[in-house]
C-alpha cells in the first residue's frame, strides 16, 4: 500500500509552526491543507483531549466569522495524534499568507471568556469534554512562542 505524504515527514525533526500539508485541485480550485502544529511530535506532551476540543470549537467559530477569510475556510479540526490541527482553505496559499489570521485566531482563543460555542448536549457529540483554562493556556503558548516568531524553520517541512 502506498504511504500517504503526511507520513513521509520527518516527525523527529518537525517543529511547532504552520506548514502546507498538501494542495489539491477540487472543482478547478486549489484547496490548501495547513498543518497547524502546536506541539513537537514525540518530544513533548500532546494537547489534552478536552483542551484541543475547546480549541476546535473556538477556532472554528472564529475562523468562520472572520470578515476577511470566512469565505475561504473549509474545515478546522484536530489531528488524531493531538499535536495540532488541520485547516483546509480555498486558494493556493502559503504559511505566511495566513500567519496574521492564525495570530488573531489564537489570540481570540487565549483571551476567550464565557460560554464555549457549541458546548451543549444538543450541539456537540461530546459536549462535556471541554477545558477552557487549558485551551487558553495552550493557545497562549503557541501564539507567543511560535506564531509571533515564524520563519523558514517552522514553515517548511523537514525532509
Amino acid at each position: 500500500m502506498k504511504t500517504i505524504p503526511s507520513f513521509t515527514i520527518d516527525h523527529l525533526r518537525l517543529k511547532r509552526g504552520i506548514y502546507v500539508s498538501r494542495k489539491d485541485i477540487v472543482g478547478g480550485e486549489t484547496v490548501t491543507t495547513f498543518d497547524i502544529r502546536m506541539k513537537e511530535p514525540n518530544r513533548e506532551p500532546v494537547l489534552g483531549q478536552a483542551a484541543i476540543h475547546t480549541i476546535e470549537h473556538l477556532a472554528a467559530t472564529y475562523l468562520r466569522n472572520d470578515p476577511e477569510w470566512s469565505d475561504k475556510i473549509i474545515y478546522w479540526g484536530p489531528m488524531g495524534c493531538l499535536t495540532g490541527n488541520y485547516l483546509l482553505m480555498k486558494g493556493d496559499l502559503e504559511p505566511m499568507d495566513i500567519a496574521d489570521l492564525m495570530r488573531r485566531t489564537f489570540a481570540f482563543v487565549e483571551s476567550f471568556e464565557g460560554q464555549i460555542p457549541g458546548a451543549a448536549p444538543k450541539d456537540c457529540g461530546n459536549w462535556a469534554l471541554h477545558d477552557l483554562p487549558e485551551a487558553r493556556r495552550e493557545a497562549g503558548i503557541y501564539l507567543h512562542q511560535v506564531l509571533e516568531h515564524l520563519d523558514a524553520g517552522n514553515t517548511e517541512y523537514p525532509r
